[in-house]
């Protein structure tokens, strides 16, 4: 399957609704939001959040949105220097293609000039997330074992890092 990744405008508003509440529902362990609170909010939610995010898709010759990547920057005085790589998620027939690296480069290309590394979280409980975003040159800093509470259980977090002024697995010492 073809795919060309570009950045989502309002144009796009419900076919990023569609895909976003499927990652959610497919994925519960994996975000901070829910499936039942994203599909409670009203359509300028999705519109803000549009705005808002820096968005970008990865989009099939008939224009079906397969794929997702977000960005967004710290603003703050101290820690306006990373970013952070947040929904991603790919349909599950195109994992295995190159679909999600392509996702990752075209936000780390984004990234570079605005900030100085990009940070993400992945649910601890996911080696093949975990290799696959330490193959793109992040690798862990940190793990939070109770990041997340949902359905009575907890959710562990790895937080990862990749240093765009850095060769990829470069780490600081």
């Amino acid at each position: 399957m073809n795919y060309a990744i570009r950045r989502l405008t309002q144009d796009d508003l419900a076919a990023y609704r569609a895909i976003r509440l499927t990652s959610l529902q497919d994925h519960p362990e994996a975000y901070a939001s829910t499936f039942d609170s994203a599909a409670a909010k009203p359509d300028d939610y999705w519109r803000q959040t549009l705005d808002k995010l820096c968005l970008f898709g990865a989009l099939t010759d008939d224009c079906q949105l397969v794929g997702l990547a977000g960005f967004m920057a710290e603003t703050g005085d101290k820690d306006r220097h990373r970013g952070w790589l947040i929904q991603m998620y790919v349909d599950p027939a195109l994992r295995g293609t190159g679909c999600a690296m392509a996702l990752v480069d075209t936000i780390l290309d984004y990234a570079r000039g605005r900030v100085m590394q990009v940070h993400l979280g992945v649910w601890d409980q996911n080696p093949a997330a975990i290799r696959f975003y330490q193959k793109a040159g992040f690798h862990i800093y940190a793990s939070d074992p109770r990041a997340y509470f949902w359905g009575g259980q907890f959710y562990g977090d790895h937080l990862m890092v990749r240093y765009l002024d850095m060769a990829p697995g470069k780490t600081v010492q």
